[in-house]
């Protein structure tokens, strides 16, 4: 009897192991890569971000997006943007759920306008590139498999600082449908 305590014991502990292992607080991994599907058909923007979960409740991630089309009719001109952004997660369940995110955005881009000249009687096309930097705050909500599969909805919006030109909107939206895996 006293050769089996042992083994029971390990029995024991690799059985509450491998059931924590598929409990509902399991975590597959603390990093996720996710693709904003809804942009990348909607605007033609190829929409990438990676996050790293801090803990059950928070998270930081980078978003990169590019304009890889030239025909948007909501958000013409911005052609490039990198968005670092900070997660509260407002859940029982672990960095899933509800969420509100505070982000900066580096955004760069142009737009084309039509000019009339009175003296010469012509018009002309001239383009005017801009980079700026905008903060803001998005809300939405993540869903997490037990696989690691990621699906989220957010919206948000934010307001360049820096402005200097009079053509470009001073806000900047923020938002989507991501899928990805947390790994």
């Amino acid at each position: 009897m006293k050769k089996l305590f042992p083994y029971t014991v390990l029995l024991i502990f690799c059985a509450n192991f491998m059931q924590a292992q598929n409990g509902e607080n399991d975590v597959q991994g603390r990093n996720e890569i996710k693709l904003n599907a809804s942009n990348l058909i909607a605007f033609t923007f190829l929409d990438v971000s990676y996050e790293t979960l801090l803990n059950d409740e928070s998270s930081l991630g980078l978003g990169v997006l590019v304009n890889v089309g030239d025909d948007n009719f909501l958000d013409e001109y911005r052609t490039f943007s990198l968005t670092p952004y900070y997660r509260q997660y407002f859940s029982k369940k672990y960095a899933k759920g509800f969420f509100v995110e505070g982000f900066g955005m580096l955004n760069s881009g142009k737009e084309e306008y039509y000019v009339y000249d009175d003296i010469n009687g012509t018009d002309y096309v001239t383009d005017d590139k801009y980079t700026d930097f905008a903060l803001g705050i998005s809300v939405g909500g993540k869903f997490v498999t037990q696989r690691g599969f990621v699906a989220e909805i957010y919206g948000g919006l934010g307001r360049n600082l820096i402005g200097g030109n009079q053509y470009f909107s001073e806000v900047v939206g923020r938002g989507g449908i991501s899928i990805g895996y947390r790994f």
